[in-house]
């Protein structure tokens, strides 16, 4: 069997045809091959309101005009949960700073009892805007994370029947009242030329970590939904020659990336694709975005699943064509729970919180990069 060639642009498939039995094996195929081959994946026809989408989008906007004391009262550093606003420049991604401001919420969950394992921490109420100032900001994004929930679950077991399981096989890696996250992003314009003609590599290198809206990165759990909220173009995922493959804003859809943990649950079946993110360029306006992040028990332990091994054998020819030079977090044996390497990730992208909050784990990250330097 001849070796799938890298993919040079981004599948779209239609959720609505999920939805129907004379759809549905088509959709599953196609999804079948979005998953061993590409990782990601247009997802269009959703079901989301076009005016809970709109308000999603204004909102999101709205955020970032608020005066800096504002933003800084619900500043992340304030607490141990990962959950609030960071500052332009605070985040790190693949060891350089990402050009982008941001507001991390989640689903709602109540504050970890006292003997609770330290990755709880991660569950935690969040710290919203005031109403004073936004007074639809709060009901907007619940409702939005409540739907953006029961699609995530949705796609979740459609995922399983792809790749020849049962609809519930992942819902041992959830919780009864699953934590999700979401972020509101603003990519501010960056003054940088173009690219000169046959610039050298350490050149091209220099001028993408100038440009760097957010670092080459995979996400960390089983699948995360874009929505690109503004028209300029930025995010790109990277095939196995290297490549990186533009994935322009499409109305009505959501990007759908594949995450580490559903990689390792399913045996490297389905792919996590490294991805990043070019900051616009001065005159091309701000870039905003709105990704929703499918949570798991970060109770669980590290498992395959019972992949069928006609789909192993498929995989086996679709790794030929697959690039892996970013860390993967989820390696078996590593960790003993999903919310230990969840805990690890937060800290390394987000050091400032880790000094406050968790200096062990933060300088234990720093010994392990500076062995690597």
């Amino acid at each position: 069997m001849a070796s799938p060639s890298p993919f040079s642009s981004i599948p779209i498939l239609p959720l609505s045809a999920a939805l129907s039995p004379s759809t549905k094996p088509q959709f599953l195929k196609e999804l079948r091959d979005a998953l061993l081959n590409v990782g990601f994946l247009y997802l269009s026809e959703t079901g989301l309101p076009e005016d809970l989408v709109r308000d999603v989008v204004e909102e999101c906007k709205r955020f970032f005009t608020l005066p800096k004391e504002e933003k800084e009262r619900i500043e992340m550093v304030n607490e141990r949960s990962f959950l609030g606003w960071s500052r332009l420049d605070n985040e790190t991604t693949a060891l350089n700073t990402d050009h982008r401001e941001q507001l991390d919420l989640s689903t709602p969950q109540p504050l970890p009892g006292p003997d609770a394992p330290l990755y709880h921490n991660l569950l935690a109420p969040n710290q919203w805007p005031s109403a004073s100032y936004l007074p639809a900001f709060r009901p907007v994004y619940e409702e939005y994370m409540r739907r953006m929930s029961k699609i995530s679950m949705l796609f979740t077991s459609l995922i399983a029947e792809a790749i020849g399981l049962s609809p519930d096989a992942f819902e041992k890696f959830f919780d009864e009242d699953q934590q999700h996250k979401l972020k509101i992003i603003k990519y501010p314009e960056v003054d940088v030329p173009d690219l000169p003609a046959g610039a050298s590599e350490m050149d091209r290198k220099k001028w993408e970590i100038k440009r760097q809206g957010v670092g080459p990165h995979k996400d960390s759990m089983l699948t995360s939904y874009l929505l690109q909220a503004s028209d300029q173009p930025g995010l790109q995922a990277q095939n196995a020659h290297g490549e990186w493959v533009d994935c322009k804003p499409i109305a009505g859809t959501l990007v759908v990336a594949i995450g580490q943990g559903m990689e390792a649950l399913t045996d490297g079946v389905c792919a996590s694709t490294t991805h990043r993110v070019l900051s616009p360029r001065k005159g091309e306006g701000a870039r905003y975005s709105v990704p929703f992040f499918q949570g798991v028990s970060y109770d669980a332990q590290f498992e395959a699943m019972d992949v069928p091994e006609e789909v192993l054998k498929l995989r086996d020819e679709a790794r030929k064509a697959r690039n892996d030079d970013v860390e993967f977090t989820f390696v078996k044996g590593r960790w003993g729970h999903l919310g230990e390497a969840t805990l690890m990730n937060r800290v390394k992208s987000h050091p400032d919180v880790g000094e406050r909050w968790y200096p062990r784990l933060l300088a234990q990250i720093q010994a392990q990069q500076a062995g690597m330097a």
